[in-house]
């Protein structure tokens, strides 16, 4: 079967990481690259040995589909001209700067037929993986991102910056309407908010608590759900999962460990313990991957343009609730 041609455009520290994934995709081919800074471009080139093409459009031209890791503010121009050229587009995250330019791009892909996957990450991560079949209606969830302080992703706030992930994990997970948000938030080094923490509740009843902070001595990438007769919790960083859940006393874990009973008479039900298999995934390698055979398929993407606009609408209304609660 004949390979994908796929290119990429912004080789700085995250367009470096696809150039290296993509290398190891045997369903396309890597054509080349193209950075708006010549010195990005030559040295991406020389360590992977790519093609450097002198321009955007002269790429686009060379290629059926493409990773977009540029600046956000940058996001909408380039990604727009790759669907005018007829091009497919992965799109790291956040999708754009604004609701507007998302609604567009997200028609735009429609009209011109081509796939749009927004690159958020943890979707992909081993820990969620390896919890599918389980995760089925959450009642409330917890989730904590504190990363140790890099300038770069300081130009917006880290609500957009970190803890945008998590909100994409969320509306994943609970399917449902968000029907309130409330939220606070700080600027502690930078000229944005560094540390944030939202509410959101659902039409469904289900409540979900997030704080994100760029400004910790520890990273910490942590998420629990709690469900009916189910508690879990997820490490981002280490790709590892845990469970407890209570089943029928006449039910039983192949994989658990039993932690006694819990409840009296005909409610009584036993805990089990559960470390849900986790398989080695590369989340990055994974996600571009099922790019390409969304691509090829014809498929709709694991995080589909819609996907990502929905996440960036949540995010900027909790970052709206937070400068209202700064005013108060």
């Amino acid at each position: 079967m004949e390979k994908l041609k796929i290119g990429i455009i912004g080789v700085g520290h995250l367009g470096k990481l696809h150039a290296r994934m993509f290398s190891g995709i045997e369903s396309c081919e890597l054509v080349g690259i193209f950075d708006i800074v010549p010195e990005n471009s030559r040295a991406a080139g020389d360590e992977f040995g790519l093609k450097v093409f002198e321009n955007e459009k002269s790429l686009l031209e060379e290629i059926d589909a493409v990773s977009v890791a540029v600046t956000t503010t940058a996001h909408y121009e380039v990604a727009k001209r790759c669907f005018e050229s007829g091009v497919h587009v992965f799109l790291e995250k956040p999708i754009t700067s604004t609701i507007d330019e998302a609604k567009k791009l997200v028609k735009l892909a429609s009209e011109k037929k081509l796939t749009l996957q927004v690159g958020h990450i943890e979707r992909f991560n081993p820990a969620l993986i390896s919890l599918e079949k389980y995760i089925v209606n959450p009642l409330f969830i917890q989730s904590d991102r504190l990363s140790q302080f890099n300038p770069r992703g300081t130009d917006v706030a880290v609500v957009l910056d970190l803890m945008i992930h998590d909100i994409d994990v969320i509306l994943s997970l609970i399917k449902s309407d968000v029907k309130r948000i409330d939220a606070n938030g700080v600027a502690v080094v930078s000229e944005n908010v560094d540390i944030a923490n939202a509410r959101l509740q659902f039409e469904n009843g289900a409540v979900a608590n997030v704080t994100a902070s760029r400004i910790s001595q520890k990273k910490m990438r942590k998420m629990r759900i709690w469900q009916r007769d189910n508690y879990t919790a997820l490490d981002f960083v280490t790709g590892a999962s845990e469970m407890y859940r209570l089943l029928p006393l006449d039910e039983t874990s192949s994989t658990g460990v039993p932690f006694g009973e819990i409840g009296l008479g005909e409610k009584k039900k036993r805990l089990f313990y559960e470390q849900p298999e986790t398989k080695e995934i590369n989340a990055l390698s994974y996600e571009l991957e099922l790019f390409i055979n969304a691509v090829i398929n014809r498929t709709r993407p694991v995080v589909s343009g819609e996907d990502g606009l929905r996440a960036l609408t949540v995010a900027n209304e909790i970052i709206k609730k937070i400068e209202e609660s700064r005013l108060k």
